[in-house]
């Protein structure tokens, strides 16, 4: 039996029953990935032999009935460490040494029973909301001429082909949601403190989250629980949730599109189904907001351009830190807790348990050389399609992409569900009321395909094949 595509929840189990072993499910997606990732470009790295050595220990476990994703292949995202592995941030200009240790999330991760089975691209600094750098564009398995976004794209188009069953990824400016969106994954960015962080200088002043990219919101749910140090449940079911409904755009000139719209309408009506209630409820970004994004997105990246050569950065990572050089005295910690504070009484004030809004604005850019492209021409692709996701990273808010629909593209569409403080568990059963009134296809049309002999190793920062 083939275990490529299964979810991390069955593999668990089937592990756990003796149905399989950690090691036979490891190999088949390694073949999976070996025939298709030349195509796809999600993988920098490739554990073949690491992989298998960790699902041989899973296997020699006297007792697996406590580990959750007992023999389950996981990727990491590029910028988090796994011991033994160089990180490289989406360059070779950004090459490390090897790490010494796990960061703790892989290590959680980890001591529940996954192997790790790659590294996954992501652009330089994690800045932009696509993915590709000097030698490959990472695609978007749902239609190869769009990007899978950003920047943990790679670990969305890795997840979405089925070659690995969940992966490892971080959200500083909306960059677990936004790549969820682009390839129909549940994605769920935490509230500040609830995961442990610690990928960059100073994590965007706080702004940047670890969490998982999965198929199905049980799959999220296990991952989430695990990285916050809890035991895995089901999300208990909800009470009557009040839920406030905006479509408003916080970028100023930038409109959802009816793709988008409908796929908002589409989760309402499915939580509606379910018991709940939904009123309009626009949500009010100040003009103020816009500015201060901006402002800690460029001074994050000077901060963690400190330790690199910046000349051999791309020109338009160049260009993002110069002005982040410039705008770093303007980001102040006070406009960050005035946009928080406003958040909280508009939950306590309006009555609403949960906000409902787009996801992304319209359909994932093209899948090209955007490192080749002006620094301008960047910027404006990220904010035209993905303006949603920034403000809770702001507002420090748990927030989770749900799939919603198919777009008239063949694209998948994507609603945007955000609560209050501690409110993850109810944004995953909210969602888990959505995936079961209006269940979404776990992988791309025509994935995963048939799994192929395995690849050899591969080390960063050699690139595969250019698309």
């Amino acid at each position: 039996m083939s275990w490529v595509g299964a979810t991390a929840a069955s593999v668990a189990r089937a592990v756990q029953r003796g149905d399989a072993s950690a090691t036979e499910v490891v190999d088949q997606h390694l073949r999976h990935i070996g025939a298709t990732d030349v195509e796809l470009g999600a993988f920098r790295v490739v554990r073949t032999v690491s992989a298998l050595a960790e699902a041989e220990i899973v296997d020699d476990l006297p007792d697996l009935g406590g580990l959750a994703l007992a023999g389950v292949p996981i990727a990491v995202k590029e910028n988090i460490p796994v011991v033994g592995e160089r990180l490289c941030l989406g360059s070779a200009a950004t090459l490390r040494d090897s790490a010494d240790k796990d960061h703790e999330t892989v290590r959680r991760l980890r001591g529940a029973g996954a192997a790790v089975i790659g590294l996954t691209r992501m652009p330089e600094l994690g800045l932009f909301a696509t993915t590709d750098d000097q030698d490959v564009v990472t695609r978007n398995p749902w239609r190869l001429d769009r990007t899978p976004g950003g920047s943990s794209g790679g670990s969305a188009a890795a997840v979405a082909s089925g070659m690995v069953a969940m992966a490892l990824g971080n959200d500083g400016l909306g960059s677990i949601r936004v790549p969820a969106a682009c390839t129909g994954l549940v994605g769920l960015k935490p509230g500040h403190g609830v995961v442990p962080a610690g990928v960059s200088e100073n994590d965007w002043y706080g702004l940047t989250e670890n969490g998982v990219l999965a198929t199905t919101v049980e799959d999220s749910a296990i991952g989430f629980a695990l990285l916050a140090g809890r035991t895995p449940r089901r999300p208990p079911e909800p009470g009557r949730l009040r839920l406030g409904v905006s479509l408003r755009s916080p970028l100023l000139g930038v409109r959802a599109d009816r793709d988008a719209r409908q796929a908002v309408s589409r989760a309402v009506r499915a939580l509606i189904a379910s018991g709940h209630s939904a009123t309009q409820a626009e949500m009010r970004y100040p003009q103020t907001l816009g500015p201060v994004t901006v402002a800690i997105w460029m001074a994050g990246a000077y901060r963690d351009a400190s330790v690199f050569d910046v000349g051999e950065l791309q020109p338009r990572t160049r260009r993002h830190v110069r002005l982040g050089r410039r705008v770093e005295r303007l980001v102040r910690e006070a406009d960050r807790l005035r946009w928080r504070d406003s958040v909280l009484a508009w939950f306590e004030n309006s009555g609403h348990d949960l906000l409902v809004t787009p996801m992304l604005a319209g359909p994932p850019p093209r899948a090209h050389n955007w490192s080749r492209k002006s620094w301008q021409s960047n910027v404006l692709s990220s904010m035209r399609y993905a303006p949603y996701a920034a403000p809770w990273n702001v507002a420090g808010l748990p927030a989770i992409s749900v799939p919603s629909g198919i777009r008239r593209d063949g694209l998948p569409a994507a609603a945007q569900i955000v609560g209050p403080p501690g409110s993850e568990e109810l944004l995953l059963a909210a969602a888990a009321q959505i995936e079961k009134a209006a269940p979404w296809p776990r992988h791309a049309s025509g994935w995963p395909r048939l799994p192929q002999p395995a690849a050899p190793d591969q080390d960063c920062p050699s690139p595969r094949t250019p698309h």
